[in-house]
């Protein structure tokens, strides 16, 4: 399974919920077990992704925030 990134959904500038129901569209779009990289600033959006991944049982890989406040999402399809 790759860690490679089939999509870049890019949400700056974006607040709750539009973060929460693009990245529902986005992961519907793509193939089980492919991984989608997700970009926000909305602060909600921390609390939002992880509940979301954790209710739909997608894999949350990886989450961070950068220097500049955007907080990037790397979100596995589940299988």
């Amino acid at each position: 399974m790759s860690d490679e990134i089939v999509e870049t959904l890019d949400c700056i500038g974006l607040f709750c919920p539009q973060p929460l129901f693009q990245a529902r569209e986005t992961i519907d779009s793509i193939g089980p077990g492919e991984v989608m990289e997700m970009l926000a600033d909305d602060p909600a959006a921390e609390e939002d992704i992880k509940r979301f991944c954790k209710r739909t049982g997608h894999e949350l890989l990886k989450f961070e925030r950068l220097e500049d406040g955007t907080q990037r999402f790397l979100i596995r399809k589940k299988e």
